[in-house]
């Protein structure tokens, strides 16, 4: 393991789903939710929630980038939330939920410019990408609640019926891909 870090700051619905995606990765040191890309500072849950606040839920995920790439994130980030819709996954709707990039640096912003340029040109959505690429300016950490979300309340209703399965569909996914990989 070397002794880098760097961070990547996304957004891509609620931030528990993206979490405990992240946390199952290789390379991957620890994810933070928070609030990012609006105008008010210091923001809370329940103000973030109403919508007005112009922050969407975002993970910061550590990673070390001699295990784990940007545009290794970034494949897993376009696979486990839909970025074709505007302001919205699933039942989760509002700018609070949006997809979004958040870079830190211009490798990373152009990284995520190809990236969706790459998915675009190979028809892999019906939709066009609207995933946000912006400078991140601010992270917000979340409230100490929400860490290890899914893993401190495996039994909540929302945890239950969609953080587990978008997990689970992960899961499946990435085994499919190992075994590939793999030969097998």
């Amino acid at each position: 393991m070397s002794e880098r870090t760097e961070t990547a700051t996304l957004a891509g619905g609620c931030f528990w789903c993206l979490e405990a995606v992240y946390q199952l990765l290789e390379g991957v040191h620890g994810v933070k939710s928070g609030y990012a890309g609006g105008q008010v500072e210091n923001p809370t849950y329940q103000q973030v929630c109403t919508g007005r606040t112009g922050h969407a839920e975002v993970v910061r995920v550590s990673f070390d980038p001699d295990t784990i790439t940007f545009d290794d994130l970034l494949d897993v980030f376009f696979t486990i939330h839909d970025p074709t819709t505007l302001n919205r996954q699933g039942g989760d709707i509002g700018t609070q939920y949006r997809s979004a990039i958040f870079h830190e640096n211009e490798a990373e912003r152009d990284a995520a410019e190809r990236k969706v340029s790459e998915i675009n040109a190979a028809g892999i959505w019906r939709d066009p990408i609207v995933t946000e690429i912006a400078s991140l300016g601010e992270f917000y950490p979340a409230e100490p609640y929400h860490d290890d979300f899914l893993r401190q309340n495996p039994t909540q209703p929302y945890c239950r019926a969609v953080v587990e399965p978008k997990v689970a569909k992960f899961r499946r996914q990435h085994l499919q891909r190992l075994k590939r990989e793999a030969g097998v």
